[in-house]
């Protein structure tokens, strides 16, 4: 399995490095991993609607370009489908089962996702109706994937 996390906006923070590092580390042993950092575009001072829409069309188009054909993708949305560790888990089973190797999870920037982007995704997925960090989301996401790998493969983790 193929997973490539699409995220916009860098890492500053050393303790959300290190997190993503472990998870990075744990998830080896199940499948090959590539996190692709996209620039966070500059939304200027005093802006309106139309500004953030031009910046988050501007780092969809920068999304899309990473997505290569043939790829499942899982957006990050607030109004997005939710679900469960293990339903996530037989998610992942099932692409698996129906020959699909390769997933792209995409989280977008503060501003979210534009909509070319949410389109063009196979499932639009929510954590919470809470917005979080974008820093934050890919840990828990990686958390996640781990989560799922582990209960796929019928093995221990905290419940």
């Amino acid at each position: 399995m193929n997973i490539s996390v699409i995220c916009v906006g860098k890492l500053k923070e050393r303790y959300w490095s290190e997190a993503i590092a472990e998870y990075c580390k744990r998830l080896k042993s199940y499948c090959n991993l590539e996190i692709v950092e996209l620039k966070e575009s500059r939304l200027p001072d005093k802006s309106g609607p139309a500004e953030e829409k031009a910046v988050k069309e501007t780092e969809g188009e920068e999304i899309l370009k990473k997505i290569k054909d043939g790829v499942y993708v899982v957006t990050l949305e607030v109004n997005g489908r939710a679900m469960s560790s293990e339903k996530l888990a037989e998610k992942i089973e099932k692409l698996t089962i129906d020959g699909i190797s390769n997933i792209a999870f995409v989280i977008g920037g503060s501003l979210g996702l534009s909509e070319a982007v949410s389109r063009r995704a196979d499932l639009q997925l929510s954590f919470s109706q809470m917005t979080f960090p974008h820093q934050m989301m890919r840990v828990i996401l990686l958390e996640q994937i781990y989560r799922s790998f582990k209960i796929i493969r019928n093995e221990t983790y905290h419940k």
